[in-house]
Order: C-alpha cells, then structure tokens, then sequence
C-alpha cells in the first residue's frame, strides 16, 4: 500500500510528539520527518520529498507562512497545510495568498486531520468548517466568486521577510548573519533597506511591524537591540 509521505513543522516537541502518534494509527500516512522551525521545515522538504507538509504558523527563525512561500517554490512542491491555532483574517488571506491546500485549527480531531492529509494529497483543498466561512464571507464582500482573493503583493522579499523577523525576535546582527549564512554587512544592508522601505527608523518599529503583520507573535518575547 502506498503511504503519503507528511513532515510535521511545529516549534512544540510535545506537539510534533502527538501528531506523530496520532498519525501513527493509519497506515495510508507515513511521518518522513519533524521541524522545530520554518528554516528547517524548508530544508527538511528538499531533503526528504514529502507530498504534504503540516505547518504550524508561529515558529521560530522563520514563520510557518514564509517557509510555506518557499516550499511552494520547491519543484516539485508538496501541498501545505497549516494547522495553527491562529485564524483571524489577516492569517487566512496570507495562507490563501501562499497557495495553502488547507488550513485546520489546532482543535481539530485526529481523523479530519489524516482526512485532510488525504484529500489535498489528491489535489483537493480543505478548510476548518470555522475558517470556511470567513474565507466565504471575505469572498462575497470582495465581490469575488469563490476561488481566489486578490491581495495586495508582499512589500517584502524573502530575504527581508527572514531578516525582520530575526530581528523583532531579539537577534543582534551577528546572530541575524550566523541563522541566515550571511554576511553581517549584508544584514545590515537589509536592516536599513527594510527601515526605507517601510518609513521605519528604529528596531522597535520593526519589531511592530512584524507583529501587525503576523510575521511574529505579539506574545514573543523580544529584546530591543
């Protein structure tokens, strides 16, 4: 019997633990790996293939929306879905706008989530019934057929999407250059791009811009540098 080959990325161990476990039970699911992190999740994809990734959007060193962005550009790339206890708005047009074939809330049973896993490695999309309706609602107020929102383009590169969110979790530049293999006048080449880009003057906008804008949690703890 063939299996769907599935990573789990999510910064909580005990998390990935039980998702392993609960995956575990159904012999058409196969766990081929586990990420702690955005930038591993990326890496672990290109090592290991899977056909579907589960992704937390909170995480470390980069978010679960960035990484799914670079997976998505992987060839040939697996189908995302993002399991989170986040779903406001402003989550789910990101997680439409990166191409997600799906998006559960971290309640959802064990059964829907082996379901999902199924279905979009079949090619087809799934929704929690919660995050289906605000996705209809944002639909109709668009004047949109379902099927797609037109957003805005992210002002941001890649590379600027990881440089600001190491930076509004408290990274020096040292370590901004070490996470991302970089130069540390290359960081602070992107630290002041972004500053122009954005009209911010200081690490502490930034550091607010990326919590308005999902690229951090407001409850991460920071430090101004």
């Amino acid at each position: 019997m063939k299996t769907i080959r599935t990573l789990l990325a999510d910064d909580h161990t005990i998390v990935r633990e039980g998702l392993r476990a609960l995956l575990a039970v159904d012999p058409g699911i196969e766990v081929v790996a586990e990420a702690h992190n955005g930038r591993e999740a990326v890496d672990l994809t290109r090592l290991h293939k899977p056909e579907v990734v589960v992704m937390d959007i909170a995480m470390p060193i980069l978010n679960g929306i960035e990484a799914a962005r670079q997976i998505r550009a992987l060839s040939p790339s697996p189908k995302i879905i993002i399991l989170s206890a986040h779903c406001d708005d402003a989550y789910i047009d990101r997680v439409i706008e990166i191409g997600a074939a799906g998006f559960l809330v971290k309640q959802t049973s064990a059964q829907i989530l082996a379901k999902t896993i199924k279905l979009v490695a079949a090619g087809e999309t799934f929704y929690s019934p919660s995050v289906a309706k605000r996705v209809d609602s944002h639909y109709r107020k668009q004047g949109q057929p379902n099927g797609g929102i037109t957003l805005k383009p992210n002002a941001l590169t890649v590379r600027e999407q990881e440089v600001i969110q190491l930076v509004a979790e408290g990274q020096a530049n040292k370590q901004v250059a070490s996470a991302l293999k970089i130069s540390i006048k290359t960081v602070e080449k992107h630290r002041q791009n972004l500053m122009d880009k954005l009209a911010i003057h200081d690490t502490a906008g930034l550091t607010r811009y990326a919590i308005a804008h999902g690229i951090i949690e407001s409850s991460v703890q920071v430090t101004i540098v």
